[in-house]
């Protein structure tokens, strides 16, 4: 009991992930005779790389490891819910998004140059995981917001390792989405786009207030 208590706030997003998947998973096997095609000029330029598999799973356990740091270590509860709302805003609009405009890609290749464990990797995410509801890209945001609140948390404000590794791992995840052709450079973007507005809501008005109240300290001082 004394348990549950002390980490009662972690119920909040294992329930959200509940209802999250029971969403994604209507919205994966609604029958829909149309979607609309997401594509851009880009996408034929990004060749397909299956070594990005790599990357693309440990997008995985880099969202579940971070978000069991700040549940079970990290103490600063006000960073915690940071990081909820803003995976909570981004995969919720992601849902919406997905409900009212059906939409899908063609990017897959229909069959791989080299026969290796990272092709048989692809192959297995290519038969579990279909080309539709791609926009926006959730492993671009979730991955963006996980290291915002990595690099934003007080306790790792001097462990450079942990910013650095986690700037490489979203970065190698980001890219991996088009690389294996995943989601296209659209998804991607807006993706990034979304993450940018949790920031701001989540990250930077708070940072931004802070400022203008020691301002409006100093100056009443000064006066």
């Amino acid at each position: 009991m004394n348990f549950i208590k002390k980490y009662k706030h972690g119920f909040v997003i294992l329930a959200y992930c509940v209802v999250y998947l029971c969403c994604f998973h209507y919205l994966e096997h609604r029958h829909l005779y149309r979607y609309h095609l997401i594509h851009c000029t880009l996408d034929d330029i990004i060749p397909f790389c299956e070594y990005f598999i790599v990357p693309y799973l440990l997008w995985f356990p880099y969202q579940v490891i971070a978000v069991m740091y700040f549940i079970f270590i990290n103490d600063n509860k006000k960073e915690y819910y940071q990081l909820i709302k803003n995976l909570c805003m981004g995969m919720t609009i992601f849902l919406v998004v997905s409900w009212l405009y059906p939409n899908g890609q063609l990017l897959r290749p229909s069959s791989f140059e080299r026969d290796n464990i990272f092709t048989q990797l692809v192959a297995i995410l290519y038969a579990t995981d279909t080309p539709t509801n791609i926009l926006p890209s959730i492993h671009v945001f979730n991955s963006l917001a996980i290291h915002m609140a990595l690099i934003n948390c007080q306790k790792l404000k001097n462990n450079q390792m942990v910013k650095i590794a986690s700037f490489i791992l979203t970065t190698l995840i980001i890219l991996s989405t088009m690389f294996l052709k995943q989601h296209s450079v659209v998804d991607a973007t807006l993706g990034a786009t979304m993450a940018y507005g949790g920031y701001l809501l989540f990250y930077r008005r708070p940072s931004v207030a802070r400022s203008r109240s020691r301002a409006r300290t100093v100056a009443r001082l000064r006066s």
